[in-house]
């Protein structure tokens, strides 16, 4: 079959519509999907203005587009990065995507326009915006299987040179691999968009190899795997599988690898349908495949962002649980301390107003500690926390701060500390000093009364090593591993107050400060924490 038979058979089996007009915007062919796509016959187009095939709200605008176009015509796309809409005979309009080739014949100027129907692309990007929550199956413009009759060519040979040209140009600038087989599945054709996709010349595979040549063959094995296991039936090559899914009418499109001559790989969507010539005998094959390798990167990071949301879903959740459990001993505190103290009026109560005013202080404080904890995660997750470094005297700012623990310690514990090595470092005392308070304020309320809580600073080889140690009811190895996390806690440490937050705050402070924190822990034995920073 030469190559004139293979274009009218694309022209007639494409699966996109395809309109020819002249300068004058009057049709001059359509191809039997084009037909079908817009519901007219064949009589009701020929001659008829372009016009009839477009919205009317978009008749003056396309008018002077189209006048524009014949004066610099080139092959491209169609109103890039606008939405194109198309009516049928109805009226009813549907969203497109059009590409433009100009060529010339018998000295008349005329324009192939490629016609895809978008409209099941556009509902599921309609639907993707919609359900942020979920992601479902791929945004593609699906191509129409190939297998229309052909029409009787009784064509003249100036009609029939017509259409070759017309066959060649759609095959050199359509923005989709086509590659065509005879009935073996050998390579009979290969456009230049499969040559620019594969890396291959046309001639190194026509009449040589099959399209298994740039086929991945471990996907292919496992996909003949996978039909052959559904169906029950032995599939030994990939011409088995194709001609078992011919048989049984099931569609041949689906999701493949591609390997590129380089032996890079990208996913393709492929279409493959059967031809047939004049007498509807079968002929051979064509496939058309098209690069899905940005979809495939656009649906990864809507997964990426699905993940995102979901977990930020999750944290919002139990943010809210957190703080509402939270809030509401220290505020019952308040509250009911408020109350007693107006029942105290007499000089001689003054120590019992005193008494209910520091337990309103401290439920205050307390209520602080929490809202700059949110705060600080907050400004951590937007990148608002600089790290500000200056000199300082570590062993007289770990002393001050473990005097400010001295009023809420447990009765009988005592915090030790030493320190080894040169005082003077150089970090942002303001973060450090959020760690340490954090370590302590953890170590006095996991541990009884009567422990020891030692407190180690030693500075050495360009190293700051703090080390915190109680004698409190430890952490499990399972629980270790979830430390760091947001608003976690420990499953020994549900009834004991707390947000979740410290050590999500002191493991981001040391990051940020070229920092890394250890823990040794174990259940009843108490635990200790090192962090170690590596000082400019």
């Amino acid at each position: 079959m030469n190559d004139s038979k293979y274009f009218e058979a694309l022209f007639n089996h494409a699966s996109i519509g395809i309109v020819v007009v002249d300068k004058n915007a009057e049709i001059q062919s359509v191809n039997p999907f084009g037909l079908k796509l817009f519901g007219f016959s064949r009589k009701e187009l020929i001659g008829q203005s372009l016009d009839c095939l477009i919205p009317s709200r978009f008749h003056i605008q396309h008018a002077t587009h189209h006048a524009t176009y014949f004066k610099h015509p080139k092959s491209r796309p169609m109103g890039q990065n606008m939405e194109l809409f198309a009516a049928r005979k109805d009226g009813t309009e549907f969203p497109v995507e059009i590409g433009l080739v100009n060529y010339h014949h018998d000295d008349k100027h005329e324009i192939i326009a490629f016609i895809h129907d978008i409209t099941e692309r556009k509902k599921d990007e309609v639907r993707i915006q919609q359900l942020n929550n979920e992601l479902e199956s791929t945004v593609i413009t699906r191509t129409k299987n190939l297998q229309e009759a052909l029409d009787q060519l009784e064509q003249s040979k100036l009609e029939l040179q017509k259409a070759l040209t017309l066959q060649e140009a759609m095959m050199m600038n359509a923005g989709a691999m086509i590659v065509t087989t005879d009935q073996n599945g050998i390579i009979q054709t290969f456009n230049p968009e499969a040559e620019r996709e594969l890396g291959y010349k046309a001639e190194e595979l026509i009449g040589k190899f099959t399209a298994v040549r740039y086929h991945d063959p471990e996907f292919v094995a496992k996909r003949l795997k996978e039909f052959a296991d559904l169906q029950q039936i032995e599939i030994t090559t990939p011409m088995d599988f194709l001609q078992s899914k011919l048989k049984q009418q099931i569609p041949l499109e689906d999701e493949w690898i591609y390997i590129r001559k380089d032996g890079s790989k990208f996913p393709v969507q492929l279409n493959i349908s059967p031809m047939k010539d004049h007498n509807n005998e079968f002929i051979g094959y064509v496939a058309v495949s098209i690069n899905i390798s940005r979809r495939k990167q656009i649906e990864q990071e809507l997964n990426i962002a699905l993940e995102k949301e979901k977990e930020l879903n999750g944290l919002k959740s139990r943010f809210v649980s957190m703080a509402s459990h939270e809030f509401r001993t220290p505020l019952s505190t308040v509250l009911s301390s408020t109350y007693l103290l107006q029942k105290y009026t007499l000089t001689e109560e003054q120590d019992k107003r005193d008494k209910h005013i520091k337990r309103i202080v401290s439920s205050v404080n307390l209520l602080t500690d929490i809202l700059n904890d949110f705060l600080s995660v907050g400004k951590i997750e937007e990148g608002k926390l600089q790290v500000r470094n200056s000199l300082f005297n570590i062993r007289d700012m770990v002393l001050g701060v473990a005097r400010e623990f001295s009023a809420i310690m447990k009765p009988l514990q005592e915090i030790r500390y030493k320190h080894i090595g040169e005082e003077e470092v150089e970090l942002d005392i303001t973060l450090l000093k959020h760690i340490i308070m954090n370590l302590i304020s953890n170590a006095i309320k996991f541990s009884n009364e009567g422990s020891i809580i030692d407190v180690k600073t030693n500075r050495k080889n360009g190293q700051l090593k703090l080390s915190i140690k109680d004698q409190g009811i430890g952490i499990s190895k399972e629980d270790q591993k979830h430390l760091s996390e947001r608003f976690f806690r420990g499953l020994n440490a549900a009834n004991i107050q707390g947000t979740g937050l410290g050590l999500h705050l002191v493991s981001k402070y040391a990051e940020m400060m070229n920092g890394s924190i250890e823990c040794k822990s174990e259940v009843d034995k108490g635990s200790e924490f090192i962090v170690t920073f590596t000082l400019n």
